[in-house]
């Protein structure tokens, strides 16, 4: 295995509340991956103990990567790149590729000194060659540059959510969710690292033999592409013991059928279901990831009876998107004496 740093606290710990069990219709244990740490919190913790473990082993001094506007994985690497002594810069889509007001994970960025660039959605279409170039530029001006790709989804990311389930086996072995495997690990679906390391790890390591990664933008062929050529070099990366235990034909199950009507848009029903959770059990969902996904297990029609959802993380992002969550929620009144 790569080398990798100590950035995330773990292990994070397995949570479940009867009255998510309700809600959801099956006994659904949460892999709270959203407690991996403070401000850096969530699942790209994990990958970039990887990824940022092989950028200073290259000397970097400058981080290039990329993301929606409220990407979780920008304030993840600004944040982590930071306490490392590396500079962000981070490409943020906006459509227009106009400035928006610095809130949620932007914000964040903005506060730990990452440099914020706007892109349109037609140059964040090619947005591998937009760093390359801004790469090439940095080296020419001698900076030495170190590019992460959207989500930090590339083989040695997507080595993080081997580890995860390496991890929730030690979990289950200690007797934790009763000790047994699940019937599917679910999670959602932004970039697709995350979705080829569980699918890899959880046959490896006998946690489940179905993965299912709710999407949340794109369609099921789009990360089925991702999932193709990323299998095998996450496998090669692993070394023997994958090799040993788990075959080419493993592979996450890409659902899109309840990515909602946007990226970063829920429908009303998902706000109505993301509302319910927080206030039947306390579990925080956002409305670009987490809470479309665990929605999309709430409705599938082949539902498990027993199953464990990685909460990824994502929150701060709510407080860039809050308006159409706020209309769910009951608004404050005045105290009455």
């Amino acid at each position: 295995m790569p080398d990798k740093l100590s950035l995330a606290n773990l292990p994070t710990p397995l949570w479940r509340h009867d009255a998510l069990d309700a809600i959801v219709g099956c006994r659904v244990w949460v892999k709270r991956d959203d407690m991996s740490g403070g401000v850096e919190t969530g699942n790209k913790a994990r990958k970039l103990e990887y990824l940022l473990a092989d950028a200073q082993q290259k000397g970097a001094d400058v981080l290039i990567t990329c993301g929606g506007f409220q990407s979780n994985h920008c304030r993840a690497t600004a944040v982590l790149g930071r306490g490392l002594g590396m500079h962000t810069i981070a490409l943020l889509r906006t459509g227009d590729g106009q400035p928006r007001p610095l809130t949620g994970n932007a914000l964040l960025c903005a506060l730990v000194g990452a440099e914020l660039r706007t892109v349109t959605a037609e140059q964040y279409a090619s947005r591998a060659e937009v760093m390359a170039q801004l790469a090439e530029s940095l080296r020419a001006s001698g900076r030495h540059p170190y590019v992460i790709p959207e989500g930090g989804s590339n083989a040695l990311g997507a080595l993080g959510y081997v580890d995860a389930m390496r991890e929730l086996r030690v979990q289950l072995d200690a007797g934790e969710a009763d000790g047994q495997p699940f019937e599917v690990i679910a999670h959602a679906c932004g970039s697709g690292g995350t979705a080829v390391g569980v699918a890899l790890g959880a046959r490896t390591y006998g946690i489940a033999d179905r993965t299912w990664a709710f999407a949340v933008c794109e369609d099921t062929a789009h990360f089925d592409g991702i999932a193709d050529r990323l299998i095998d070099p996450v496998r090669e990366l692993a070394g023997d013991e994958l090799r040993a235990r788990c075959d080419n034909a493993v592979r996450p199950e890409i659902i899109d059928r309840w990515k909602g009507p946007a990226y970063a848009v829920a429908s009303d029903e998902q706000l109505a279901f993301i509302t319910e959770v927080g206030a039947q059990t306390g579990l925080v969902l956002d409305n670009a990831y987490t809470g479309k996904a665990l929605f999309g297990l709430a409705k599938h029609p082949d539902k498990p009876q027993r199953a464990c959802f990685i909460h990824t993380g994502g929150f701060p992002g709510l407080f860039g998107a809050a308006k159409p969550l706020v209309r769910t929620l009951p608004q404050p009144v005045p105290h009455m004496t």
